[in-house]
């Protein structure tokens, strides 16, 4: 509870989770929060997108936006190789579009520079 934080979405400040619901470690060259459960304001497209480049290269995924100002915030993975699968069916939010409310320090701070503790996810 100490490092408990609310994900903001950065273009227009909606709730859109908060850190109770993380549960794992971002993979190598994804900057992500990876997180069980997401608020209402969170949707997602029907349509699969497929990543062409970088880490998502291959994968299969639905794009994640913030209800309120259509931004797009984070991924859905549908398929993957064996190194992502575990992602698999989980809520992936971008770092760099979201913004962390720290609840004990009351401040406002960049998703990428919040350490939170290690979460894994049991294969």
């Amino acid at each position: 509870p100490e490092e408990c934080a609310v994900f903001h979405c950065r273009g227009c400040w909606t709730v859109l989770g908060d850190s109770l619901q993380l549960c794992g470690q971002e993979p190598p060259g994804l900057s992500v929060l990876i997180c069980f459960k997401v608020t209402g304001d969170v949707t997602w497209e029907d349509s699969l997108l497929v990543g062409l480049e970088g880490a998502l290269l291959g994968c299969a995924y639905y794009l994640l936006r913030c209800r309120s100002c259509g931004s797009a915030v984070g991924f859905i993975l549908h398929s993957s190789g064996s190194d992502l699968a575990y992602l698999r069916d989980l809520f992936c939010f971008f770092k760099d579009s979201i913004i962390c409310y720290l609840l004990k320090n009351q401040m406002t701070i960049e998703a990428s520079k919040v350490n939170f503790p290690a979460v894994t996810l049991k294969e």
